[in-house]
């Protein structure tokens, strides 16, 4: 990254500037003080401010991440092989937060649960748990969510009163839904609080041991298979507990992976009900085909699996349309946990420091999405889910500097994540965030 930027009075010459909340796709000149964000016109730009040739480089507002996994390990012999928040070996900036601003994410959700097979790091269910996600100049905002059962076991609610008033940003069950009854409670009850539940809808009863979906490439990779129903069911049952209670709080569905999915929660936004959707990044740029493409490469080896090339245009569809959002659910295993055959190895992959740039590359640069609507799924509907103002480019905001033509190689010298676990080590990608300015202060009251 351009770290001399920090602190700095220049003027970003004929940037091409993303604000999806004005609708505001152009070239321009951009004045930094300080590093801050002070003027998007020529006009407000002092005559003596230093010029930096900006042709070809982006300026949006800083992307914010609904749900990723931070997993610090305490008090473990592996505490310095993962990713932490806070690292006396890592400076100023924990891996996490080095990893997010990377990837330019300013704001990020984390997950009240330890990384899938570790189990390591206690759940976020108690109110003291919030102080474990301290914020050093310069870092991210580290957005919180709160267990909704106790141990994330889908039974025990927790206390979410409590919770909600000690700054959760709202109350997730990332696991599979063991109990609807807890679900249907904690819609009654956070309606008062106005804080959003995030949700999976998944069978695991009926993917059993599959790692992928049922088909022709199943068959042909001699894959067990997972019936579309684990996901699609269980989506249909969620929505019916919803609407049977009266003015619900939001709810967001998180790891939509199918197009019938899509269509479930387009109906029930078309009936009003607040419900919001997101899919993973890795799901909107490859398609089941590229586990033969990569080898059976486990770092392919996702929860849902990888969609079918039909589901995935739908799921770009639905990226147009407004009807969802892009998380990373990044998933920092070491390169070792990940490294097993196929359907053994623990699902999920990191994407905190690669998202941006393969979405543009894939979805941006071959006409799928424009710009405006990449940046917006991954910043103005995220904000929109959690109840945040939305991100926009003014004075002293959140913003991120992108070089969409810069070619850099993926590899533990190149990435601020320990995390290794991705399809793309030691391959070269074009697009690198080049400077990320988190503010210290959040502006307005709705942000925590």
């Amino acid at each position: 990254m351009i770290r001399e930027l920090a602190g700095q009075n220049v003027c970003l010459q004929r940037v091409r500037l993303l604000d999806p909340l004005r609708q505001r796709d152009e070239v321009t000149d951009v004045w930094l003080q300080e590093g801050r964000l002070q003027a998007t016109e020529p006009a407000g730009i002092p005559a003596d401010v230093p010029i930096i040739d900006g042709s070809g480089w982006v300026v949006g507002p800083g992307l914010l991440d609904l749900y990723a996994y931070s997993d610090e390990r305490v008090g473990n012999d592996l505490a310095h092989s993962r990713e932490t928040l806070t690292s006396k070996a890592s400076g100023p900036l924990a891996r996490l937060a080095a990893a997010a601003l990377a990837g330019g994410f300013t704001q990020v959700g984390l997950l009240p649960t330890p990384l899938p097979g570790t189990g390591l790091f206690p759940v976020l269910d108690h109110p003291e748990h919030l102080n474990r996600y301290p914020r050093q100049l310069g870092d991210p905002r580290w957005l919180p969510w709160a267990a909704l059962s106790v141990g994330g076991q889908g039974e025990t609610p927790t206390f979410w009163g409590e919770l909600a008033q000690a700054g959760a940003v709202g109350f997730a069950e990332v696991r599979p839904l063991r109990s609807l009854a807890l679900v249907r409670r904690a819609l009654e009850y956070l309606r008062l609080e106005n804080k959003p539940l995030l949700l999976w809808a998944w069978d695991p009863t009926l993917a059993g041991q599959g790692s992928l979906y049922e088909g022709i490439w199943a068959l042909r990779l001699g894959l067990k298979g997972i019936p579309t129903s684990a996901e699609t069911a269980a989506l249909a049952r969620l929505l019916e507990v919803i609407r049977s209670v009266p003015s619900p709080p939001p709810v967001h569905i998180m790891r939509l992976s199918q197009a019938r999915s899509l269509e479930l929660i387009q109906q029930a936004q078309a009936e009003g009900l607040p419900v919001t959707a997101s899919t993973t990044w890795m799901h909107l740029i490859l398609s089941e085909e590229a586990i033969l493409e990569h080898h059976y490469d486990p770092h392919l080896r996702l929860l849902p699996p990888l969609p079918r090339a039909s589901d995935r245009e739908a799921l770009i569809a639905g990226i147009r349309s407004g009807s969802l959002g892009i998380a990373t659910d990044h998933h920092p295993y070491t390169y070792e946990e990940k490294t097993l055959p196929f359907a053994d190895a623990p699902p999920g992959a990191m994407g905190l420091e690669l998202a941006l740039p393969l979405l543009w590359h894939h979805l941006v640069e071959t006409g799928s999405l424009t710009a405006l609507q990449l940046w917006s799924a991954l910043s103005l509907y995220p904000a929109r889910c959690l109840n945040l103002d939305p991100p926009t480019l003014t004075p002293h905001s959140d913003w991120v500097l992108f070089d969409p033509t810069h070619p850099w190689t993926v590899s533990a010298a190149t990435l601020h994540s320990r995390s290794q676990a991705t399809p793309w080590l030691e391959k070269t990608l074009c697009g690198k965030v080049l400077h990320t300015h988190a503010e210290e202060i959040p502006s307005g009251s709705s942000t925590p």
